[in-house]
């Protein structure tokens, strides 16, 4: 999209240009008086015309025209041709193998998660709302991933089409040819900090208000006609016939779950009624059967009426505290004492949060920085840049275990959290040394014996 912008900028420059010199000389040999004092209005579209408009009548623009040519001129250095060349490969490649990957972990997510809620009785739609909730925290675990796939992919690319070999030849240092990489990478990293800030902490939220909603349905956990149903180890239900009064006919509930102890029941008719502490199964006409493995007894009891509770084994847990993976960062540096006060946290708790957003987000960053310094370190050859890419797939593998080791320790320990960082400096430091002996390829290799004696004449 920013290639697109920058591309047609020029283009819309100058169709404005003309528009706006036609209507000025239109009316009048001399624009400037033919308009009243102080109606004069510059705005980003027609900035060009007036800088052109003002060394034609010999007027000084206003200093808002100058910080907007001053601006252009900055844009087109910092994005020279070959930087939206290589961006535009970069982003289309990104897009392509994003779009891969998330439905490559998506679908294989979903299959896990269609059989559970199938199982439970749940229908497609609810199945649909879970597995999208999920998607925000998949894509800011891909797109760090996907965007070293789009780095490493164009530059081989480039380079097994002579693409980087032209480049380098007009005078681009290693340094230079970074700097597309690097805003790539900037991109990438304000869409994961979006994600993992804002939009996945939303998702998670919703996520454990549908999930609660799914454990405390009994009606779809418990309640399948004719076939017998396991909510939990050692626990077994069945139920005949459920008319739409809602009464439950001819059921049996085994409850194996005490050592050497199993509890069977028995009756016609039973309800299901929610209490504070959660559903009891009330039992009419019917009769428990209790065995004890131990000294071999089987005791038998009738009864009129007998209530169930089913909360011990069904989860249904209140949420109305929520956790602080589903509060955003602005929340929790807005409103930090009611976080602190709903959540039950301490403050260096939050703030580990907060900065392994920060530190997960930053790594989309040090990724492609990384694929394209280990292919652009090894220079040209017509047999391909394959030592590269694994030494690059090997330097992201190590970056993701010091991410990884820095995690833990800060699970262990909130005061840690400045280990979260160590994966970002160490990438950094990774990316100079490449792009150093990239630029210096000479200063690690023997001198020929000609030219050492060349050097002693």
């Amino acid at each position: 999209m920013g290639v697109l912008l920058f591309g047609s900028l020029d283009q819309y420059l100058l169709s404005g240009h003309m528009r706006i010199k036609r209507f000025l000389f239109s009316i009048g040999s001399d624009p400037l008086q033919a308009l009243p004092e102080g109606q004069v209005r510059l705005c980003a579209r027609c900035f060009a015309c007036v800088w052109d408009l003002s060394a034609h009548y010999g007027f000084r623009t206003t200093r808002c025209a100058d910080k907007l040519i001053t601006l252009k001129d900055a844009l087109g250095k910092i994005l020279g041709r070959f930087d939206k060349y290589l961006l535009h490969q970069l982003l289309m490649l990104f897009g392509l193998f994003s779009l891969i990957l998330v439905l490559v972990f998506w679908v294989n997510k979903a299959v896990i998660l269609l059989d559970r809620l199938m199982g439970d009785g749940q229908s497609i739609t609810t199945f649909l709302k879970i597995t999208t909730l999920g998607l925000p925290a998949l894509i800011s675990d891909v797109l760090p991933i996907t965007a070293f796939i789009a780095a490493v992919f164009a530059i081989n690319r480039m380079s097994s089409e002579s693409e980087l070999v032209v480049v380098q030849a007009t005078g681009y240092s290693p340094w230079r040819l970074a700097r597309p990489v690097l805003i790539f990478g900037i991109l990438v990293t304000l869409m994961v900090a979006s994600l993992t800030h804002a939009l996945t902490p939303l998702a998670q939220r919703e996520l454990s208000l549908r999930s609660a909603e799914i454990s405390r349905d009994i009606t779809a956990k418990l309640l399948t006609e004719g076939s017998f149903v396991h909510p939990i180890e050692g626990v077994t239900f069945y139920v005949r016939e459920i008319p739409p009064s809602g009464e439950l006919f001819d059921i049996y509930l085994s409850d194996s779950r005490t050592d050497g102890v199993r509890r069977n029941f028995l009756a016609r008719r039973a309800l299901i009624v929610k209490e504070d502490d959660g559903p009891v199964l009330l039992m009419f006409d019917g009769e428990s059967h209790e065995y004890n493995s131990i000294n071999k007894r089987l005791s038998v009891t009738t009864f009129k009426s007998f209530a169930y509770g089913m909360g011990d084994f069904l989860n249904t847990t209140s949420t109305a505290q929520r956790p602080l993976r589903a509060i955003s960062t602005y929340e929790m540096m807005t409103s930090t004492s009611a976080v602190l006060l709903e959540t039950g946290a301490e403050h260096i708790e939050m703030r580990k949060t907060i900065h392994d957003r920060n530190a997960k987000a930053l790594l989309s960053i040090v990724a492609p920085l990384i694929g394209f310094a280990g292919l652009i370190a090894g220079g040209f050859s017509r047999f391909g840049l394959w030592r590269q890419i694994f030494l690059s797939f090997a330097l992201l593998i190590f970056v993701k275990s010091i991410d990884s080791a820095g995690i833990s320790a800060t699970r262990r320990d909130p005061n840690d959290w400045p280990q979260l960082y160590m994966a970002f400096g160490v990438g950094l430091l990774i990316t100079g040394a490449l792009l150093w002996y990239a630029a210096n390829p000479n200063m690690w290799r023997k001198k020929s014996p000609k030219a050492n004696a060349e050097t002693t004449q």
